[in-house]
């Protein structure tokens, strides 16, 4: 078969990902992205144009080699492409799933100047459902180095720290506190975004791999300290996140029916919410469901609601509320991923945009009954760059609501900072590491992704963990000594 043209690459449409339909979906936890068939696959990979100068790489917070697994997929060499992709990324497919592409690498494609960029993602995604199920390029250690690595937390940044840390041939063990490994990726994304198994199978896969050791049921600050691990181990890195919430400060927020996002996406994923009814999880969701942010948590939030509500209307006869995402800003500043805002209306969640809630109002047992909102204007912008929000005086009304969910952001757990002298933390409780190393104010200590930043992407996280390891093994080798 001749070789296409760029003009006929060019030409291809951009292949729509199989989905299922939004009816459906919103009355089960399944995976609303079906993921691409060999034919869309070959078709997507068919209009990358293999640029010279590829931009779409610098738009990667861990440099996938795009083209190369691309040309790979492309002339039918799936363990190619598997090798290429696994150069800078060991959890393909769950980057596949959530990495925001459309704003790093797609953003930079060329084809996104005049058209719609190559869904690198999904054929991220494709490439990594093929490794997982057929294994066929097993991660590669170096010969034993006898040094030994603590990783705190086990989400995107631990996990891609110590992947990379044992792949040098150091002995690594990663920590953590909850049941399971897997952190934000297993508690804090829904199943029908990223499935559970997905999430372990890649784990599972890396520390048989590489020998990684796994200790869960372990909370750093109070089963051992940063300062006793440094004790036993030739290095630290942290990765714990930012599991702490945030709340409104306005009356009524220790209502019943009130909670954050963070403990309502941790019940469903962790106590099996999306297996309804055959596990009945202890969140109540009621008829009215107000989620207050506009961010992926608040979308992930609101679509768990939905699919509560509807599950249990259905086992009971019944017929399901409403769930409202209440943003005080307009749709144009809204943060969350576009597909996510997409998906949610298609579902049927409702959007209240230029609103905030001044006072949650509660029935004489302390439960939530409604919520009293102000109607909103965009004024200037403010240290965001966004217009800042100001109150319409006189604008005051109130919905009726009975489940007040928040997702305004969160910060470190500072549970893990006991006994750990020498470690600085920012005004907002995070920890103070090098941007381009991970390194902290304490010896032996690094640390990466949200506990550095504040909420961010699993990509990012990713990055972190991926720097920070590269620094580590410098280290470790004896080629550096930043204390």
């Amino acid at each position: 078969m001749a070789e296409l043209t760029q003009r006929e690459r060019m030409q291809i449409p951009r292949q729509r990902m199989p989905e299922q339909d939004p009816d459906e979906r919103g009355r089960n936890y399944n995976e609303v992205a079906l993921g691409l068939t060999p034919e869309l696959a070959q078709i997507e990979a068919d209009r990358c144009l293999q640029c010279k100068r590829p931009q779409c790489v610098e738009g990667c917070p861990v440099g996938v080699l795009i083209p190369e697994f691309i040309k790979a997929l492309r002339d039918g060499d799936m363990i190619g492409a598997v090798q290429a992709m696994k150069v800078k990324n060991s959890l393909a497919a769950i980057c596949g799933r959530v990495c925001p592409q459309e704003v790093q690498c797609e953003q930079l494609c060329i084809l996104a100047k005049k058209g719609e960029p190559v869904a690198i993602g999904r054929l991220e995604r494709y490439v990594g459902d093929f490794e997982l199920a057929q294994r066929s390029c097993p991660l590669e250690r170096a010969d034993a180095t006898g040094k030994r690595v603590a990783v705190v937390g086990s989400g995107p940044a631990g996990l891609t720290c110590a992947v990379d840390v044992a792949r040098a041939g150091h002995d690594v063990t990663i920590f953590e506190s909850l049941h399971s490994p897997g952190g934000v990726l297993v508690y804090g994304i829904p199943e029908f975004r990223l499935p559970k198994g997905v999430v372990h199978a890649e784990i599972d896969y890396a520390a048989e791999c590489l020998g990684i050791e796994i200790r869960t049921d372990t909370v750093i600050g109070r089963t051992l300290t940063l300062q006793e691990l440094l004790e036993d181990y030739d290095a630290v890195f942290l990765g714990t996140g930012a599991g702490l919430p945030s709340f409104m400060r306005i009356p009524g927020i220790n209502l019943n029916g009130v909670m954050s996002a963070n403990e309502f996406l941790t019940r469903v994923n962790l106590m099996k919410g999306y297996q309804f009814p055959q596990y009945d999880t202890p969140v109540k969701v009621g008829r009215n469901v107000a989620v207050i942010g506009a961010g992926n948590v608040a979308m992930d939030a609101a679509r768990c609601s939905l699919r509560l509500q509807k599950l249990r209307a259905q086992a009971n006869g019944e017929e399901p509320g409403e769930v409202h995402i209440v943003y005080r800003r307009s749709r144009q500043e809204v943060p969350a991923r576009a597909e996510e805002v997409h998906h949610a209306e298609e579902e049927g969640i409702i959007f209240d945009f230029l609103t905030n809630p001044v006072e949650i109002l509660g029935d004489e047992m302390g439960t939530v009954k409604a919520m009293r909102c102000i109607r909103m204007e965009l004024g200037q912008p403010d240290e965001s760059g966004r217009r800042r929000p100001v109150p319409i005086e006189g604008s005051e009304f109130e919905m009726p609501m009975d489940t007040v969910i928040m997702a305004l952001g969160t910060s470190p757990n500072p549970l893990v900072f006991v006994d750990a002298e020498g470690l600085q933390r920012s005004k907002w409780g995070t920890v103070i590491a090098d941007e381009e190393y991970g390194r902290t104010t304490m010896a032996r200590v690094w640390a990466g992704g949200d506990v550095v930043t504040g909420a961010a992407t699993v990509v990012s996280a990713m990055g972190a963990g991926k720097r920070a390891a590269a620094d580590i093994n410098l280290y470790l080798g004896g080629e550096i000594d930043p204390w």
